[in-house]
């Protein structure tokens, strides 16, 4: 068993959107739906999952092209907050789409999600992960993906408390995004997982917006660097200079009641080892906190997120393991 964190970066994603004419600020109507690429952008994906590391970077631009929608409606760019960053984007399922473009009484209420993306706090965008909206809202979520401030322009707690606020802010507006606030779950995968775990199991972090842990149904994390020295490696960079991993490491700093969670490892990845994971784990439930725990077969630290992506999912079961947990979990 490894240690920690590799010395190896955290993917480094580019910035194509995935649609355009999308509606900015805090609307919330449906834009045109994606173009679906053919199959030799397809297979080329497949490829570049299947090759080195390296290769996910441009892998993410190409999932994010050949992602039918589904069906799937966004609103883009809502403002969660007046800082850098502080935005997020809204993915519907089809069949709510359909019922406010007809503009008929909608009476179901759907989960809710927020997603947070990955890059080692320094990279990224909600844009890069449109997939994963995506996927989940062909689930049947409604899914909120949200940006967050990044070093190291910000360091911790900086993106932990963008993460919080914007929780809070889904939590608020639920019902405007036809959610029931009753089933919100918060999703995480690397340093998103890092984020997502500290701005729940800590109450102070939900605290300023009236909210507790408990508000929250259910939280997963996936392949997330929740106990490591930080010093040790470039992204030192995301935390105050003079930090201890005492100071900041969620799994020494677990307060209040608690949800459940779900903490997912994939079995090859060589960027974000499962001591984290197992540390976690151990300190919630000492705490006293439902944890159940899962490892993703033959995914690498890249694909442990990939493979939400439709033409992808057959590459592990990442999707199906997260899917299966929200279902007992919040339905």
């Amino acid at each position: 068993m490894k240690d920690s964190y590799s010395n190896n970066a955290l993917e480094q994603t580019n910035l194509n959107a995935i649609s355009d004419d999308q509606p900015t600020g805090s609307e919330l109507t449906i834009p045109r739906t994606l173009k679906i690429a053919g199959a030799g952008v397809m297979a080329l994906a497949v490829v570049a999952f299947g090759a080195q590391q390296a290769q996910a970077l441009s892998a993410l631009t190409v999932v994010n092209g050949i992602t039918s929608s589904g069906g799937v409606g966004v609103s883009k760019d809502i403002l969660y907050g007046d800082e850098p960053l502080q935005d997020l984007d809204v993915y519907y399922p089809k069949p709510l789409v359909q019922a406010m473009q007809a503009q008929t009484v909608i009476d179901e209420t759907y989960p809710i999600i927020v997603f947070v993306h990955g890059g080692s706090w320094e990279n990224g965008n909600k844009e890069d992960y449109a997939f994963v909206g995506q996927s989940f809202a062909q689930a049947g979520y409604v899914t909120v993906v949200i940006n967050h401030r990044k070093a190291p322009d910000y360091v911790y707690p900086a993106y932990v408390e963008d993460t919080a606020k914007a929780i809070a802010w889904t939590y608020d507006n639920a019902a405007s995004l036809h959610a029931d606030r009753q089933r919100i779950a918060v999703i995480g995968h690397s340093s998103g997982a890092f984020n997502t775990i500290a701005a729940v199991s800590n109450e102070s972090f939900l605290a300023p917006y009236g909210i507790s842990p408990k508000d929250i149904a259910a939280v997963v994390g996936i392949a997330g660097p929740y106990s490591y020295d930080f010093r040790k490696f470039s992204n030192a960079i995301a935390f105050p200079a003079d930090a201890t991993p005492d100071e900041v490491m969620p799994d020494r700093k677990i307060q209040g009641a608690q949800p459940p969670y779900l903490l997912l490892t994939a079995e090859n990845d060589k960027i974000v080892y499962d001591t984290n994971t197992i540390k976690m784990t151990q300190a919630l439930k000492d705490y006293g906190a439902t944890v159940e725990t899962g490892e993703i077969k033959g995914a690498s630290h890249a694909t442990s997120i990939g493979a939400m992506a439709p033409p992808l999912r057959w590459v592990n079961d990442v999707r199906a393991q997260v899917l299966d947990y929200l279902d007992k979990t919040l339905n």
